[in-house]
């Protein structure tokens, strides 16, 4: 499924540095635009349809495939070393999560109070760490996969849990950018990997969409923060009422 999402991600990116569309995606399929919108969400091509796309991006399917190889050189996470020195540092931390989601240095400049020097500085030790390139007149390039991701249960993960977790959810959710979901159920566990096999796929679509905004400026976005989980947990609270 990875390789599938890596693939479908190579395509949409080759499409649109050939200045295709979603539109444009239909007439060469002979389909409506809403089902070309859940092909690629749904990442369900078959090779025919795969080779039609391809070759409206201007690539036979060989250089598809070349391509992908190529993206698929890029990290996909750290060590444990690389996040435990980001996460012991609040600055390098701030300046890694800013250009793993798109900064440049005249962003990070002009929305955080981060002195020019300091900001320089903590590119350069990510240049070292192979996290971005850092180029003449301080342009960023990222090496890092689109669909990378942080350690299970790693530094940087429980930096986020310990600090982060409580400001998160003080929210009441109840304004149109924020929604919170809370669904309890009893499931066995062919269906909780189910479940999770879902949420893997949600996990890609939202990488997905944020490549897709990639090309706008960055005053027209803004920082969000999606936490899928699920676990086999009941309340404590009502552990006490269980039978041994």
């Amino acid at each position: 499924m990875a390789q599938t999402a890596a693939l479908v991600h190579t395509l949409k990116k080759q499409l649109k540095a050939q200045g295709k569309t979603y539109c444009d995606v239909a007439q060469a399929l002979g389909l409506s635009e809403a089902s070309v919108k859940r092909l690629f969400s749904e990442q369900n091509f078959t090779l025919q349809r795969l080779e039609v796309v391809a070759q409206l991006a201007g690539l036979e399917l060989t250089e598809l495939f070349r391509l992908l190889a190529r993206d698929q050189q890029r990290l996909t996470q750290l060590t444990r070393e690389q996040e435990q020195e980001i996460a012991s540092d609040l600055e390098l931390l701030l300046i890694t999560v800013s250009v793993i989601n798109g900064f440049s240095f005249s962003d990070i400049l002009t929305h955080y109070q981060v002195s020019e020097h300091t900001c320089i500085q903590k590119l350069a030790k990510l240049d070292r760490l192979k996290i971005i390139e850092l180029q003449p007149n301080n342009r960023v390039k990222l090496l890092v996969d689109p669909n990378f991701s942080w350690l299970p249960n790693g530094p940087i993960q429980q930096f986020f849990q310990q600090k982060v977790e409580q400001d998160f959810f003080s929210s009441r959710f109840d304004k149109q950018h924020e929604k919170l979901i809370v669904l309890n159920g009893v499931m066995t566990a062919e269906t909780n990997l189910s479940m999770q096999k879902k949420m893997e796929r949600l996990a890609e679509e939202f990488n997905s969409l944020i490549q897709d905004d990639t090309p706008l400026p960055m005053d027209k976005k803004h920082g969000n923060t999606m936490v899928i989980a699920i676990r086999q947990w009941q309340y404590s609270l009502f552990k006490n009422y269980k039978k041994v």
